[in-house]
């Protein structure tokens, strides 16, 4: 983990920053803005010793964010439920632009992406890297999720060139852990003896644990560069839905079952080639099996 940094972590109190700022808070300068609706997540953050300040990247006010931060993690992002394209590129595109503009000093930002940047393929078994064709991917929770974050991509990239930035660009998969996830969407559903819902059988997906995510990430600063840097932030084993509902099932004793509904303009799966990725940070430590009990051990202990 670095030490001795000044970190500004955006989205601090979110499923992957909060287990981000908990690691660097111990050895670092770190500060987490965000829009802060939430008292309550605010001070879990400023127990970590994580300094917070209440910025809505629709229009960011930086003037109370220092600009001689050594390293930006911008995890933030606006997943809405409406059709709006124009307020969803305003925050993750535009907004991304003015927060590396500010932080234009820094020896590296990494500006977190997602899978849903890329093209779907009709093959379900067909695993993404990062040469692959981008396109709009209808993700049914946030239809203008896909669309803004190819915009925040490219912001990034011009940033990169023309602030001379070093920025990596990490495509991220199904994150999940203690903390959440999809996998942790699904626990619940299990639950409460509900189906798990996913759009295609198998629907498999490449996760990847908090743990692997922390542990990787000083390597994947490392790799900021100008021009800016692109790598899959998945996981090593590609795992479907059916496959980690049933284990699911298995350890929690309930009946678990998957629905599999037609969900139009989806990607089939979400699997990720971890060749680029490997190369960066090594193999991931965490199997995937141990990672889902773990996380049900945390969220449903009884």
């Amino acid at each position: 983990m670095l030490s001795d940094a000044k970190v500004l972590v955006t989205g601090p109190a979110g499923q992957i920053g909060s287990a981000i700022v908990r690691a660097l808070a111990a050895d670092n300068e770190v500060w987490g803005i965000a829009r802060f609706g939430d008292p309550e997540a605010r001070a879990r953050v400023e127990a970590l010793g994580v300094t917070t300040r209440a910025v809505d990247f629709a229009d960011p006010d930086l003037s109370d964010v220092p600009d001689d931060v050594t390293h930006v993690v911008h995890l933030a992002a606006y997943m809405g439920r409406d059709g709006d394209d124009d307020h969803a590129i305003t925050v993750n595109a535009e907004g991304t632009g003015v927060l590396l503009q500010h932080c234009r000093r820094a020896r590296a930002a990494l500006v977190m992406s997602t899978f849903s940047v890329y093209r779907p393929n009709d093959d379900p078994t067909h695993a993404y890297s990062e040469g692959d064709r981008l396109g709009e991917a209808n993700a049914p929770h946030s239809p203008t999720y896909s669309v803004s974050k190819i915009a925040q991509e490219a912001v990034a990239r011009t940033a990169a060139r023309t602030l001379d930035l070093p920025v990596v660009i990490a495509r991220m998969n199904a994150a999940y852990g203690d903390d959440g996830g999809l996998p942790a969407h699904h626990l619940r559903a299990v639950l409460a003896d509900e189906p798990v819902v996913t759009r295609w059988d198998p629907c498999t997906y490449s996760p990847i644990h908090t743990d692997d995510i922390v542990a990787q990430l000083p390597a994947m600063l490392d790799v900021a560069s100008v021009p800016a840097t692109i790598v899959n932030w998945c996981g090593d084993q590609p795992v479907s839905v059916q496959e980690w509902t049933a284990h699911l099932g298995t350890l929690t004793g309930r009946d678990a079952r998957v629905e599999v509904v037609d969900q139009p303009g989806t990607q089939r799966s979400a699997i990720g080639d971890p060749t680029k990725r490997r190369l960066v940070t090594g193999p991931c430590r965490v199997d995937w099996r141990d990672g889902i009990e773990r996380m049900v051990a945390a969220r449903a202990p009884r």
